[in-house]
């Protein structure tokens, strides 16, 4: 196995955590303002569920940063931030074009960034991860 091969499934997983814990950050920046978004969009109990986005984010974030339970997180991750996309960023519902642009922009992003995470569930996470030990200790288990 080349050395990008050994590295890159790493430095991907630390891309997606730094997405992640910038995006949780600017919840927490942003926490009454993201209320008030969710709440115009007609989300049940908006604190509720930024809480909950919030412990999804960290603990998925932790998850790929280790590489445990790697795909679990990425299916979790995956999930909402496909929910989110298409609860927050419906570009479909806007009618003037600069607004339109700008969600569909935020839309593809979301998009592209599941595409990255089912990589994830399908590929693993590489050798550098608590997954790829095996129960034996040493070895991989693939």
């Amino acid at each position: 196995m080349s050395f990008a091969e050994t590295i890159s499934p790493f430095f991907g997983r630390c891309a997606f955590v730094w997405f992640y814990l910038t995006g949780a950050m600017g919840i927490l920046q942003n926490w009454h303002t993201i209320a008030a978004e969710l709440s115009a969009k007609h989300v049940p109990l908006p604190p509720l569920v930024l809480l909950v986005v919030l412990l999804l984010i960290v603990m998925g974030s932790i998850s790929l940063l280790f590489g445990y339970h790697t795909r679990h997180a990425a299916i979790v991750l995956f999930g909402m931030t496909m929910i989110a996309a298409v609860t927050m960023h419906d570009f479909w519902h806007f009618p003037e074009s600069a607004g339109r642009a700008e969600q569909f922009g935020i839309f593809a992003r979301d998009f592209a960034i599941c595409g990255g995470l089912l990589l994830l569930v399908g590929l693993g996470p590489g050798p550098f991860a608590i997954d790829s030990r095996s129960k034996s200790g040493g070895g991989k288990k693939r």
